[in-house]
């Protein structure tokens, strides 16, 4: 998924691994589509999840360059492995106003963009948590 910073020319994009079995996230980055920013997002999953989860991804490059082969299986849309990750990044942009158009609202600088993706990362976590118990 994708928005911008201050013009439209400055595409970031929203990497994000989720938990499919609570469908928390666990882990997220924002910058380019690069196999660095492919292993910035490895890096903030944590090792848990590293050392004993199977990565469902589609089929861009970076992912195959950073998660281990043996737990690294891509597939399509079609396949409704991504079903969960695709309904968030919807979720996420109908709640962040900040992603879809410039507007009043509009990231000026990366750091706010981070910030409102990060704030609603952990609110949408928080009450997926509280609706388990």
């Amino acid at each position: 998924m994708w928005s911008y910073v201050r013009k439209k020319s400055n595409k970031q994009w929203i990497w994000l691994a989720m938990n499919t079995k609570n469908r928390q996230i666990i882990g997220f980055h924002v910058g380019k589509r690069t196999i660095k920013d492919a292993q910035a997002l490895w890096d903030s999953i944590p090792n848990i999840f590293k050392e004993k989860a199977t990565f469902f991804t589609d089929y861009w490059k970076a992912y195959k360059s950073v998660i281990p082969a043996k737990q690294h299986i891509a597939l399509g849309k079609d396949s409704g492995f991504t079903n969960h990750q695709e309904r968030f990044n919807l979720t996420l942009r109908q709640r962040v106003s900040r992603l879809v158009r410039k507007n009043l609202a509009f990231s000026k600088n990366i750091e706010n963009h981070v910030g409102a993706i990060k704030y609603f990362i952990a609110h949408y976590n928080k009450n997926i948590a509280q609706q388990k118990t």
